[in-house]
């Protein structure tokens, strides 16, 4: 037997027979997770099933809307990057891929929705009843649990339930009597959808009650192909499909009735049905594979994670495994409410990346070939400008091996590269290029400088050096041969500058470990380039042209058109993570900065300077801070850098008080692949890192009571808090293991370790 699969198999029966069976706090650990929580507006999660870290997400689609209308860009799209709006009250089926809080999006793989009555192919419009297949619904029917989503399809008097292993999404319909029930099984449902979408679709009918084939789209991901096996837990009476392609020339195939009942389905736009008569309250399973590979690899991740038909089973596994996860971090807050939205942050935290490799480690690279993963498990979905500065990092306290793995899998997308580039922003064998720098490089010199890996230290250098030396990425060729990127050479060039900087800054400190002195100087050298976009005369990083001008008609409050890339100069101007002491003095020392930094948490952000970017929004804003985008996340914390750090535990706890909570709201921005709540966890907890490949984290001000976490290493940290209370932000002292530390951060080794972290609490600042 395969050894991947042996281990797989062994992991099942330890969790249902062995002696970390579920007992009451881990079942209360997944009460404290409230899926929907993000859900409404901006935050842009899904409610449905999955596993940590899981291959399938099956989720409900609460619309069926396309990405152009008329010809142009429909903004309706960018409400559904994960499928689900809490305002809906349609559902158009269930899906098993989605993206977890992103901005912009794909996906949507193999829709399913269980109907009766008249056959419906149309899925129609959610503002006209009856005009396609979708169905009503009410929130007081759904329940959204980690692993198990349940809702009543109106429509149709149908009870749909949902649960997920980590490879196989496991449908539970219950129908009502009904001589024409119906599984629908939609192949031209996107996220992100267009007409041309889809490239090929291939359907084979392999008996009675096994489907398998496979899809291939061109959208965020341009060669994108996704296979399946679908199983019913009851033989359909009949079936057929509806192609929708403008086909002139069909070869011989004009001799088939191929629309019903005929075993093959090939075409670019298909829509599938499968035809059963049921009892009344009768149970029809539907057990649904994805693989990168095959169809057989589908079947394989089908017969080795659920063989057999127990919805119930497969729930309480899946939900053991939640259980597990979060049981890592056990905390003691002040309210219920801050306890809910803790777990459900962490919980966000562990939607990705993903799995990306069969039961038998087989998967499909970046260059389209079948590659067998060896001494790793494989991972994809990494939205890198958002996941390096926060996510990775809390990866390495709670998650090592895990993210181990992850840097296994840009290594091996660095080896596949015909670029011969780590991942900027990757997912499902493709590079889809969104956003800017190169952040693969400060995952990896973050792991290495917390020894949280055993990669090849020459590798990932050599790795590194590939990646930042391709010229024509992103405006790299002027950067290396001006010190900058030029605005009327490459857009959002101050962004770039700013993050290619800090990024060379980590290729230096992997240089540093791997006694490449050349290449550390080398890299060190360029990590200073931030200082050829900042004016010393305005006081701004502002855009510079090509002959060395600055750029004129520059607004440092616009988001817009100004030389960053969702930011401001306000804001994002500040990104000097490596150089904080160096920027600051160039700025004008730290009580200019200080005040800097209070004008950006007072003034108001006018919404002209941000009406034009989708990406920022008045609900994730404080004056003119922008919390609910990435680029300002390590704001709060610049104060431990001035003469006044109670300020940075001031400004923390009113962020999480006001841009967090366990609402359907409770996210003021997108989720960001786990961004967004990796900041929560890390500041919860009393702590930030605000230079991702340094050892050394800033202190805060906690907001919890107190918390255990359980490390891989087998070590015990221990969070303490005295005096804690909502009026009580101030930090008076900490001490750790009984001593009371003098500076303003901790180290990863005493984070990593048998520590216990006291933080005193006080409602008045110690100035």
């Amino acid at each position: 037997m395969n050894s991947k699969i042996a281990g797989l198999l062994l992991t099942v029966t330890t969790i249902c027979f062995g002696q970390n069976n579920p007992n009451q706090t881990a079942h209360q650990m997944i009460d404290f997770v409230n899926p929907m929580i993000g859900t409404h507006k901006m935050g842009h999660t899904f409610p449905g099933a999955t596993t940590p870290f899981g291959m399938v997400q099956l989720s409900p689609e609460t619309n069926n809307v396309n990405m152009f209308a008329d010809g142009k860009y429909n903004p309706d799209t960018y409400k559904y990057c994960a499928g689900y709006q809490y305002d809906d009250t349609t559902i158009f089926g269930f899906s098993h891929t989605h993206f977890s809080g992103t901005g912009h999006a794909d996906l949507g793989d193999f829709l399913i929705m269980p109907t009766t009555g008249k056959l419906q192919l149309n899925p129609g419009k959610a503002n006209e009843p009856g005009s396609g297949y979708f169905s009503t619904f009410s929130h007081t029917t759904e329940v959204a649990k980690p692993a198990y989503y349940k809702v009543q399809l109106d429509s149709y008097n149908i009870k749909a339930e949902l649960t997920a292993s980590d490879r196989v999404g496991y449908h539970q319909y219950t129908f009502p009597k009904s001589d024409s029930a119906h599984i629908l099984l939609d192949l031209m449902y996107n996220i992100y959808n267009y007409d041309d979408k889809n490239t090929w679709v291939f359907v084979r009918v392999e008996n009675d009650s096994t489907v398998t084939g496979y899809r291939q789209t061109n959208g965020w991901g341009r060669t994108r192909t996704v296979y399946f096996a679908m199983q019913f837990s009851k033989p359909f009476a009949s079936y057929g499909h509806k192609k929708y392609d403008k086909t002139p020339y069909k070869g011989f195939y004009g001799r088939f009735n191929e629309e019903e009942n005929f075993p093959e389905m090939a075409g670019k736009n298909i829509r599938a049905y499968f035809n059963f008569k049921t009892d009344d309250n009768e149970k029809i399973g539907v057990k649904f594979a994805l693989s990168s590979v095959s169809t057989a690899g589908a079947l394989l991740n089908l017969k080795t994670e659920i063989p057999g038909w127990n919805f119930e089973k497969t729930k309480q596994e899946s939900q053991q495994k939640w259980n597990k996860e979060l049981a890592k971090v056990t905390v003691e807050t002040t309210t219920p409410a801050e306890k809910e939205t803790f777990y459900t942050a962490l919980y966000h935290t562990m939607l990705g990346p993903i799995l990306y490799e069969d039961a038998d480690g087989n998967y499909r690279g970046l260059d389209q070939n079948i590659h067998q993963s060896e001494g790793f498990t494989n991972y994809t979905v990494f939205s890198l400008w958002d996941t390096y500065r926060a996510l990775h990092p809390l990866f390495n306290i709670i998650q090592p091996k895990r993210n181990n793995d992850m840097i296994k899998s840009m290594l091996a997308h660095h080896d596949q590269s015909v670029h011969k580039m780590l991942p900027v922003w990757s997912h499902y064998a493709n590079e889809n290029w969104c956003m800017i720098g190169y952040h693969s490089i400060a995952v990896i010199a973050d792991a290495i400088a917390k020894n949280t890996t055993d990669i090849d230290l020459n590798r990932a250098l050599t790795a590194g050096k590939n990646t930042v030396t391709v010229p024509y990425f992103d405006g790299l060729d002027s950067y290396m041969q001006l010190g900058y990127v030029p605005e009327n050479k490459s857009g959002n060039s101050v962004s770039k500058t700013l993050e290619f900087a800090y990024d060379d800054w980590c290729i230096a400190q992997i240089a540093k470990k791997a006694n490449a002195t050349k290449d550390y100087e080398t890299f060190t050298k360029r990590s200073e380039n931030y200082k050829n976009v900042y004016d010393p005369f305005i006081g701004y990083m502002r855009p510079k042209l090509s002959d060395g001008k600055w750029r004129e008609n520059f607004d440092p409050l616009d988001t817009h058109g100004q030389g960053f890339i969702e930011g401001n100069a306000l804001n994002y101007g500040l990104y000097v993570p490596h150089k904080i002491d160096d920027m600051i003095e160039m700025m004008g020392g730290k009580n200019k900065f200080s005040n800097h930094l209070d004008q950006i948490f007072t003034i108001k952000l006018a919404d002209k300077y941000i009406e034009k970017n989708e990406d920022i929004t008045r609900d994730g804003i404080i004056g003119s801070y922008v919390h609910g985008n990435e680029p300002g996340h390590h704001i709060p914390y610049l104060y431990n850098w001035t003469n006044k750090p109670w300020k940075t535990q001031e400004r923390v706890r009113m962020i999480m008080n006001t841009m967090y909570s366990n609402s359907i709201d409770g996210l003021c921005g997108n989720d960001d692949a786990g961004q967004m709540s990796a900041w929560y966890i890390f500041s919860a907890l009393g702590f930030y890192p605000v230079l991702p490949g340094s050892d050394q984290y800033a202190i805060g001000s906690p907001m919890v009571k107190a918390a255990t976490l359980q490390l891989e290493n087998g070590k015990t940290l221990k969070i303490k808090t005295v005096n804690q209370a909502p009026e009580n932000v101030y930090v008076q002292k900490v001490t750790l293991n009984g001593n009371e530390i003098d500076r303003n951060y901790l180290l990863h080794s005493e984070v990593y370790n048998n520590s216990e972290i006291t933080f005193y609490l006080s409602s008045k600042p110690k100035r």
